[in-house]
């Protein structure tokens, strides 16, 4: 079964966390949700309340096949901790790494998207160092996938899915959550 880790910090966007996490379980995508912060508890930008599986210091972001980053702030850029695991990621070049809205601006900083297409939310699309920016709704990469932003998470969500487990498991997903007709913004 893959897996993935999905980040949470306080001030992220809810839609884009609780879709990605809800959308890759449906598809049998084992998903631990790991804090940032010191508490297992994360106040998202909407002021709901997520409980994380673990932290970041008791995980091992290098031992799953995706990790995402949801956006809604860049507080991202503050934790050393945090930087530093998806800095070694990407350097390493094995595992996918998939970031909606603000949040590409991280992989922007760590260098990550020079040469590589990529989208964000308006708000971020001029701080995508090294990338050529593209106004689709999801694009992927290589190993990067990016995406605008809230309205966008369910195709951003199921594109990762099709990256972990095959496009006949993504459309089971996209059929049973009545998404058929969503294809794109």
């Amino acid at each position: 079964m893959p897996n993935a880790i999905v980040f949470v910090i306080n001030g992220v966007e809810d839609i884009e966390a609780v879709t990605t996490i809800d959308i890759l379980r449906r598809g049998n995508v084992r998903v631990d949700v790991v804090s940032v912060e010191d508490s297992l508890e994360v106040t998202c930008a909407q002021k709901t309340v997520i409980k994380a599986d673990k932290l970041l210091k008791d995980s091992m972001p290098e031992s799953y096949d995706v990790v995402v980053i949801p956006g809604g702030t860049l507080d991202w850029l503050d934790n050393d901790d945090f930087m530093a695991a998806i800095g070694e990621i990407g350097k390493k070049g094995k595992q996918r790494i998939a970031a909606i809205c603000i949040a590409p601006v991280v992989l922007g900083k760590l260098g990550l998207l020079k040469g590589k297409k990529a989208t964000s939310h308006p708000a971020g699309d001029r701080d995508l160092e090294g990338a050529e920016f593209v106004r689709d709704s999801v694009v992927t990469d290589g190993l990067i996938t990016t995406s605008r932003g809230p309205a966008t998470a369910p195709l951003f969500a199921l594109e990762i899915l099709t990256l972990l487990v095959g496009k006949e498991a993504s459309e089971t997903v996209k059929t049973n959550l009545l998404l058929k007709s969503l294809e794109s913004f």
